[in-house]
């Protein structure tokens, strides 16, 4: 089974570029939703101002024609050129999920499945 493939993004903003990083950050989640092999795309925030994207692509090549789309590559030039502006700090990991389990509590709730072995 191909496995899929997460990226998880986590930052600090610097609090006065809050709307310029929102502009552009709300341009790359819908790239990555008009993307074949989306599988889900998420950001949290967390009281103390780290926030976290999670972008979950179905496998390698999706994941990769994400990252090396033209549009994609512009705005991480563009961050790479606000790194002083935007960010107090970030850091990026992808990975391949080896193991994956979903429960979901319904009224005739199904056997917890593994997606992959």
């Amino acid at each position: 089974m191909t496995p899929v493939i997460i990226t998880v993004f986590r930052s600090r903003l610097r609090p006065e570029t809050r709307k310029d990083y929102d502009e552009l950050s709300d341009g790359i989640t819908a790239l990555a939703r008009s993307m074949p092999g989306l599988v889900d795309v998420k950001t949290f925030a967390a009281p103390d101002g780290e926030r976290v994207t999670i972008v979950t692509f179905a496998d390698a090549t999706s994941h990769d024609a994400w990252r090396n789309h033209p549009d994609h590559q512009a705005a991480q030039a563009a961050q790479a050129r606000g790194v002083a502006d935007f960010y107090e700090e970030y850091s990026i990991q992808v990975g391949a999920v080896t193991s994956s389990r979903t429960w979901h509590r319904r009224e005739n709730p199904p056997a917890a499945r593994s997606h992959l072995q």
